[in-house]
């Protein structure tokens, strides 16, 4: 099962290949067959890791060294464990993140443990996790819809993507899409591509301009203080082994081919599959500077947006198994309603779903087919994609 397990991480890795070869057609036609992927539910609840981002006290120079005091004050993430969780073992080498953000730019660095600096890609857009390298999706309002991922490797070669929605709900991934203003810097600890010798680590440091992340948002940026985003990191890490004066990955035996890339991520989806924003970390920006005084993350909706996921995933199952979506609540075998919730109306039409959960503070949260979730007040107006 564990080996059937990682053959799935590569095809779905080969099936993100195939989907950017026809998104930009399939903007116009609608869904097609190369754009969705098989629905997975995850193995297990969302409980996602949570960070608080505090502000930059002075200037950041972008160049992956990390040695600014508002570097040194930020705090590191938890250690990277593999994307399923628990349940694999412990990654072999050590990855950590920290976050920081000022009136211009989030920025994220990244610290990962490598004894062996390997990388060949240079040309921009290239697909970057052929090679060791540090991932980053950012969906800013939450809603799983209209993301950004970001992959560097240790040339500090550039895959820069726009996701309109997860592949699971049609794609397409806009990888023609450049991050306007984008700033990247890599520093490397110890010699690239040189079995020579080991290395330590390499790290990374990104700058995302707030003004670029504006484009496909109804999240404030600059956020306000106490805002709070949905935030990923992925590793993807290859076996090695020397070949000549350099690396190459090590085969495996029994296929002939290279052995299943690890993925080390911050917070586990339960599936090897990062395209499940609902699953991703929650990091809430702060108003105070890096290393003056605390603030403790505050954690918001997670029974009210999880309960309307388990109706979406629910739903899936049942229009997998029947053909059809329900329109009965009660035929989902869903958990009990929030509390702060005073009922959920389901309608079905030709082509999907709609649930909209009512809240006893008069707003509401609503779901429909393609996984897109949003909460708002009565007096908003839902602006159509």
């Amino acid at each position: 099962m564990i080996g059937q397990t990682r053959v799935m991480k590569s095809r779905h890795r080969l099936g993100r290949e195939l989907l950017l070869v026809g998104a930009l057609v399939s903007c116009a036609t609608g869904p097609s067959l190369l754009e969705e992927e098989p629905f997975v539910e995850p193995a297990f609840a969302w409980t996602p890791r949570e960070y608080v981002c505090y502000r930059a006290g002075s200037a950041i120079q972008v160049d992956g060294r990390l040695d600014e005091e508002d570097w040194q004050n930020a705090p590191w993430t938890e250690d990277f464990r593999d994307i399923e969780g628990d349940s694999r073992p412990i990654p072999r080498f050590r990855t950590r993140a920290k976050m920081l953000w000022d009136d211009e730019f989030f920025y994220v660095a990244a610290w990962l443990e490598e004894p062996h600096l390997f990388a060949t890609l240079t040309e921009r857009d290239s697909v970057i996790f052929y090679d060791h390298d540090f991932e980053v999706f950012l969906d800013p309002d939450g809603d799983t819809h209209q993301y950004y991922e970001l992959e560097v490797n240790a040339l500090g070669t550039e895959w820069d993507l726009f996701l309109v929605k997860p592949y699971r709900d049609g794609g397409p991934a806009l990888h023609a899409w450049d991050i306007p203003g984008l700033q990247t810097g890599v520093a490397l600890q110890g010699t690239l591509n040189d079995p020579s010798d080991v290395d330590e680590s390499w790290t990374v440091e990104i700058a995302f301009p707030w003004a670029a992340l504006t484009e496909a948002t109804r999240a404030a940026c600059p956020p306000a203080p106490g805002d709070q985003w949905a935030v990923d990191f992925s590793r993807v890490e290859w076996r090695t082994e020397v070949e000549g004066a350099g690396y190459r990955k090590q085969l495996d035996p029994s296929t002939g081919k290279p052995y299943p890339e690890d993925n080390w991520v911050w917070s586990p989806t339960g599936l090897i599959n990062m395209h499940y924003p609902e699953l991703w970390g929650q990091v809430q920006f702060s108003a105070n500077v890096a290393g003056g005084v605390p603030e403790a993350f505050q954690a918001r909706d997670r029974e009210e947006r999880w309960f309307l996921r388990q109706l979406d995933y629910a739903q899936r199952k049942h229009v997998g198994r029947t053909g059809r979506y329900s329109n009965r609540v009660a035929a989902l075998g869903l958990p009990t309603l929030p509390t702060s919730a005073s009922r959920v109306n389901l309608e079905t039409h030709s082509r999907g779903y709609s649930a909209t959960m009512e809240m006893r503070d008069g707003s509401i949260y609503w779901i429909r087919e393609d996984g897109r979730l949003v909460h708002e007040t009565r007096e908003a107006e839902e602006t159509s994609e």
